[in-house]
């Protein structure tokens, strides 16, 4: 990955990933902090936070690795994450929002929002609104969003905050297709600027986040199994299946090839994919951007 003067695109650039204490997010950065980047830590636990700094400064020969604290769910945590890191000197250059929830029953967070939708959909819309003055200052950004689960079916937009129904990892796979179907339509809205916005799918990969699912999180006819889902996953999905699930979102922020690409949907294999046709409807779309909009504009809470 690097240009034609033999120099890695990301070198030296200030780069911000969410949900990376642990996980895909984490080893995202260790990449990406590796090729030389100035790496932004965000995670809920301080202590989880300044451990992941430690190993990552050890892992990648780069001590230029930092860590905000911040609980993705909450607003205000949100907006004070995009203040603390937008008021760094250089910006920010690539923002990957990967931090990602799933609950095994319906939680709403202080702002009155269901705690997956919150993570998932509003905090990356809401965050990469916050952080636009920075992001425009580098010049040439880019904003990676990192989908997950199965990235098919329908957004049923009567119950796009599990309202009516709601199955732990169902709905999860529902909020991955709004955060698809809000990203199309925010780099719609970037287009004549400097700053790119693209989704990754990193796939698979066994992590703290999907290890501690109940079985209540499972649609029913899966929950027969779930226990030798348990012995499976740590097999399959393990440390090789954790370091593929970063391709995508490292050749993102880190390609020349695709600096100016913009409203693209990257596969696990970095490649360029179609959108899944629930994401293409205008309809839902719209109804995803006013929601999230509404949320942005709100006073957040002390």
């Amino acid at each position: 990955m690097t240009d034609a003067n033999g120099v890695v695109s990301v070198e030296g650039k200030i780069v911000l990933v969410t949900g990376s204490t642990g996980g895909i997010g984490k080893e995202t950065a260790r990449q990406l902090a590796a090729l030389g980047a100035s790496v932004i830590l965000v995670g809920r636990d301080k202590c989880r936070a300044d451990a992941a700094v430690a190993d990552l400064r050890h892992t990648s020969g780069n001590d230029d690795v930092t860590a905000i604290t911040a609980d993705m769910s909450r607003l205000r945590d949100v907006r004070r994450l995009a203040q603390e890191a937008g008021g760094r000197a250089g910006g920010v250059d690539v923002l990957i929002n990967n931090a990602g929830a799933t609950r095994s029953h319906r939680e709403v967070t202080e702002d009155g929002i269901e705690t997956a939708f919150a993570v998932n959909v509003v905090a990356p819309f809401c965050l990469t609104h916050w952080l636009m003055p920075a992001l425009t200052a580098s010049g040439q950004a880019r904003v990676i969003n990192i989908t997950g689960g199965i990235p098919r079916g329908q957004i049923d937009l009567d119950n796009l905050q599990g309202e009516k129904s709601y199955v732990g990892l169902s709905f999860y796979n529902q909020t991955k297709l709004a955060q698809m179907a809000m990203s199309y339509r925010f780099a719609q809205e970037l287009a004549a600027t400097p700053v790119t916005l693209n989704v990754a799918y990193p796939g698979h990969a066994y992590t703290s986040m999907n290890k501690n699912l109940t079985v209540g999180t499972y649609p029913p006819l899966a929950r027969p199994i779930v226990p030798l889902l348990r012995l499976a996953m740590p097999v399959v999905y393990g440390h090789r299946a954790l370091l593929r699930a970063t391709r995508s979102s490292v050749y993102l922020a880190s390609s020349p090839e695709e600096r100016k690409t913009n409203g693209a949907y990257f596969n696990s294999k970095a490649k360029p994919s179609p959108w899944p046709d629930a994401v293409l409807d205008d309809t839902t779309r719209n109804t995803i951007w006013e929601l999230c909009e509404m949320q942005r504009d709100r006073p957040t809470t002390a």
